[in-house]
């Protein structure tokens, strides 16, 4: 199995010098990680080579030199670049993700660019793609890409990551392309996120979007599951730990250490982009030397500010905003022999970078909105020998979630970071020593390495489910073998659950009542010779007798704490309803927190419904109170069952696969055939005979020996039976 990576850039940049090609590789994290990958997975790399390439013989020779490298070229003019990469990617996607909707620009151009470099892209993987591949496709430039290989690849695994922020709901609806974009990403298998709060606006939007639900974190479209998770992207630790250097060999290093010896070092690096808070920054740094005359002569500001997009005017503004800002702050504050803010207005090399890292004091990275931020890593691994220095860190980076020991704070609040400023400066070692360990321990075990491997052995994970579904997927040939035993037995059982198998769920209650063709399919089927039709469901036994107790069909209600045979209902005798008044408050409760949900009270069990609210704030109440359940129901011998945006609560040693023992063990059956489509049901498929013909609505992982897609499949298929009799 070979990898297919695909990313805007690819892992080198190409140079001419006096008329001869230079390739110089990158040692960006991407690369690192994916450099890393262990196995026998051979692996290729489609992407740009970072500049135009007109000459269609240079090209030609590019790919050849490339070819040996595993690098695949996609060659953009000036008008993609300009339209696609510096229009749509940059002026359209990169500040609305970050929420900087003021610098969203709206040009259908800049959308028809994007669509046809996607495309080309396209076309570049298609060429060598083979159906055992796996593809993993990088960020937010190329989101329409893992649709466009599905179309041509069906059953090829594809994966998607994206770097950077996935906004809110709310702010990502506004754009024009919502609804393509994320059909785009949602032709990949797998996609992954840095955060939890990426991952679960994801899913938002792809449910008011495009109207797919997911399962924690499961969607299924089409005949796919598609799994949407967190894979926090590392460093290279060792890289920056261990580095490999002799920083008395950089004059740039020696004049750090110097620096370093006079003041306490504050550091703050940074691209320019108005995502990394820099004024902000700024105006914090001005506010606690304001507030801290003792410190005045004692601290230093050191500010690393890398260019980018310079031509944009949006960063010439924040060029002279910061320049204003730091020219001002120094004239103000400023003495013969200390400047409050070193400004450094370009890229550092290595040495200089791992030299700052080690003698800061004080690393200030404080983004208005950051997909992860590296740099937080990079200086918490170059503390690995001193193990001194603390990092105040933006709640707004996706590394705050991990790195918890940093100095957390609000990078709109000038307070807030001046407060904190002076916490890192007073500090004890013993302190400093403790929260660089825990977070250095993180990212030791966390590595670019492990997130690489980690996305990869999940996708193969998926893509082995997706194998078992597409074994169970029911055929034509398995259809024919159905058939044939309905045909020639005598004696047969069929087992029907209802909510999700002959009825689609529906957040009204009424829009599951049984409609018209279903009564008739179901009369039809009980009057088929030597056939046991049996309702298996949860339902409570007053409302299936009222919607289907004039069809002459036994049920079981409740899971199988009422039984329905010849017309009348027993109950087990092993349960009971006492233990309602202790749990009904507790699901009262759940109802006044969540407006919206309901309460279904059965005869021996209660379950809450949050069927008509927010899919996510269902789960969220749900794992709120899982632990009070949990303990109050192990106490009175009760089991708590979490299905489909339901929570029922019933007793214990009660199940459908327990009901279905009354009718499977009532006889030998020439024919037997049970069809569900949650985890309740798994406990029917479990129960039923060995050669019974069992099968799960839905794509999850199931013990039933075929899968169908929809409701609309099960209807179908019980509509033929009726036919062959």
């Amino acid at each position: 199995m070979r990898l297919i990576i695909i990313s805007n850039r690819l892992p080198l940049t190409i140079n001419k010098r006096q008329g001869e090609l230079i390739y110089h590789p990158s040692a960006g994290g991407l690369a690192t990680g994916l450099a890393s990958l262990e196995g026998n997975m051979e692996s290729i790399w489609v992407g740009w080579p970072g500049k135009e390439i007109k000459d269609e013989w240079e090209q030609e020779s590019i790919r050849n030199d490339l070819k040996e490298r595993q690098l695949v070229p996609v060659f953009l003019n000036k008008k993609d670049i300009k339209l696609y990469y510096e229009g749509f990617s940059n002026k359209t996607i990169w500040p609305h993700f970050h929420y900087f909707t003021q610098y969203t620009t709206y040009r259908d151009r800049y959308w028809e660019a994007y669509s046809r470099v996607n495309q080309k892209f396209a076309d570049a993987v298609l060429d060598i793609l083979e159906e055992d591949d796996m593809v993993w496709v990088h960020d937010y430039q190329l989101m329409l890409l893992p649709s466009m290989i599905r179309q041509a690849f069906p059953k090829i695994s594809i994966g998607f990551f994206l770097h950077i922020p996935f906004p809110s709901y709310e702010i990502f609806r506004v754009l024009p392309w919502r609804k393509e974009i994320l059909d785009g990403v949602l032709g990949a298998d797998q996609i992954g996120f840095h955060t939890f709060g990426y991952m679960r606006h994801f899913l938002s939007a792809v449910y008011r979007i495009s109207g797919h639900e997911h399962h924690f974190g499961k969607l299924t479209i089409d005949n796919r599951v598609v799994s949407v998770d967190v894979f926090p992207m590392g460093i290279n630790y060792q890289k920056y730990a261990q580095p490999e250097l002799d920083i008395y060999k950089d004059d740039g290093s020696i004049k750090i250490k110097q620096l370093a010896k006079e003041t306490k070092l504050v550091i703050s690096i940074d691209r320019l982009d108005y995502t990394k808070g820099i004024p902000q920054r700024l105006k914090a740094f001005e506010h606690f030397i304001s507030k801290n005359p003792q410190y005045h002569g004692k601290v230093n500001l050191v500010m690393v500010v890398v260019p980018s997009r310079a031509n944009v005017d949006q960063y010439k503004e924040l060029k002279e905003e910061v320049d204003t800002l730091a020219g001002r702050i120094n004239s103000t504050y400023g003495t013969f022999d200390w400047v409050p803010i070193r400004y450094f207005y370009r890229s550092l090399n290595f040495g200089e970078l791992i030299t700052l890292y080690e003698q800061a004091d004080i690393a200030m990275i404080t983004p208005l909105r950051d997909g992860m931020n590296l740099v937080a890593k990079e200086f918490i691994a170059c503390k690995e020998k001193s193990k001194k220095g603390v990092l105040i860190l933006s709640e707004m980076a996706g590394a705050a979630n991990e790195l918890t020991e940093a100095l957390i704070v609000n990078p709109q609040d000038r307070n807030d970071m001046a407060q904190n400023l002076v916490i890192a400066l007073e500090m004890n070692e013993k302190e400093q020593c403790w929260r660089l360990e825990q977070m250095q321990d993180k990212l030791k075990n966390y590595d670019v390495k492990h997130w690489a491997a980690t996305f990869i052995k999940e996708q193969v994970s998926l893509m082995e489910l997706q194998k078992h579904n597409d074994a169970k997927r029911f055929t034509a040939n398995d259809y024919q073998t159905l058939s044939t035993a309905f045909a020639a037995a005598d004696q047969k059982l069929l087992l029907l659950d209802y909510d999700g198998t002959l009825m689609n769920f529906h957040p009204d209650p009424q829009a599951v009542v049984p409609d018209e063709s279903l009564l008739v399919l179901l009369q039809k089927l009980i009057t088929i010779k030597g056939l046991k039709v049996v309702l298996n469901s949860g339902r409570d036994k007053q409302t299936l007798e009222e919607w289907l107790g004039h069809l002459d069909m036994d049920m079981a209600a409740e899971h199988g704490v009422w039984i329905k045979e010849n017309n009348e209902w027993r109950r087990n005798p092993n349960v009971s309803s006492e233990w309602k008044s202790k749990i009904r408050p507790v699901i009262k409760e759940l109802v006044e927190r969540t407006p919206g949900s309901f309460i279904e009270e059965k005869d021996f069990s209660i379950a809450w419904h949050y069927r008509r609210i927010d899919k996510d704030l269902g789960e969220k109440r749900v794992r709120e109170f899982r632990d009070v359940l949990m303990y109050l129901t192990a106490n009175l011998d009760l089991q708590v069952l979490e299905g489909s945006k339901v929570v029922e609560i019933k007793n214990a040693g009660v199940n459908k696969g327990k009901a279905t023992l009354n009718w499977s063990n009532a006889q030998e059956w020439d024919f037997a055939m049970a069809i569900g489509d949650d985890r309740t049901d798994e406990d029917t498929f479990e129960a039923m005979p060995k050669d019974a013909f069992t099968v799960k609505v839905g794509l999850e992982k199931t013990n039933a020996r075929y899968q169908v897609l929809s409701v609309e499949d099960i209807r179908k298929l019980l509509i033929d039976l009726t036919n062959i009799s």
